[in-house]
């Protein structure tokens, strides 16, 4: 489906009865990255999934986003659907968006859960990602594809997982260009860190043991800056600890919504 918010088509998916639930997916993939979680959830929640600007079926205008537009992105969607509260969960750029819509709108969010994700960087960042842009600008996305499935998932998961594999390079190589780098050039401004006391929700932070790119001392920080916050960390797990261990990770997700 698709909805007219916030001068962009936004393509989202409604499934499932009960409280709303809003996932946000991670950089260069789309709302299907949250396959393994929609059984366990669907029971439970009404569960929207949406395909962030510049991803999927949504619009992706050419230019620089910023999470100022990101974040009014999900408000309008969300206003649009006639949803006044919400959980919701975001993994990496997901994550750095739900920080974002909190801090915005506090009385949105029920509870709020921050997958594989960081509240700010240091100026290296700049540079990484300038790299990483011009890069896509020269090749476009199936440069990255390999690279980035060293990044999201552990060795041994990516050797016997070749299908998977499959699926999520695909979802990589499918991204527009556009959406990576206009994605690209806000991901090294994020910087909610010392506002993250403001959030009163209750909160939950995930990480993967083994993410090199999200360590779990970044979840940390942002356990540490919130007033209500549980920290847990997956075993043998990279940043895509939602698909490399879906069943604890789905776990977590229940415990924490279901305490």
């Amino acid at each position: 489906m698709k909805i007219r918010a916030n001068g962009i088509d936004i393509h989202y998916d409604v499934q499932g009865d009960g409280p709303w639930l809003v996932l946000a997916h991670s950089l260069a993939t789309d709302l299907s990255m949250w396959d393994d979680q929609m059984a366990a959830l669907t029971p439970h929640f009404r569960v929207l999934r949406f395909d962030t600007r510049g991803h999927g079926g949504t619009s992706a205008p050419e230019g620089a986003y910023d999470f100022a537009w990101l974040t009014a992105d999900v408000l309008w969607l969300m206003e649009r659907l006639g949803i006044g509260r919400a959980h919701f969960c975001g993994i990496s750029l997901g994550g750095m968006i739900g920080q974002h819509v909190a801090l915005a709108a506090p009385e949105k969010i029920g509870k709020l859960v921050l997958v594989s994700t960081t509240s700010g960087y240091g100026p290296e960042a700049r540079t990484l990602w300038a790299e990483r842009i011009a890069a896509v600008r020269a090749g476009g996305m199936t440069p990255l594809v390999a690279p980035t499935l060293e990044r999201w998932f552990t060795a041994p998961y990516r050797a016997t997982h070749p299908e998977v594999m499959a699926r999520i390079g695909a979802m990589i190589a499918a991204t527009p260009s556009a959406g990576y780098i206009g994605c690209g050039q806000a991901i090294p401004l994020m910087d909610t860190t010392a506002r993250l006391a403001q959030l009163r929700c209750p909160a939950l932070v995930v990480a993967g043991a083994d993410d090199q790119g999200m360590p779990p001392a970044l979840g940390r920080r942002i356990a540490e800056h919130l007033p209500d916050a549980r920290f847990e960390v997956i075993e043998s797990a990279s940043h895509m600890c939602n698909i490399e261990q879906k069943d604890s990770f789905n776990e977590i997700l229940l415990n924490f919504l279901f305490p």
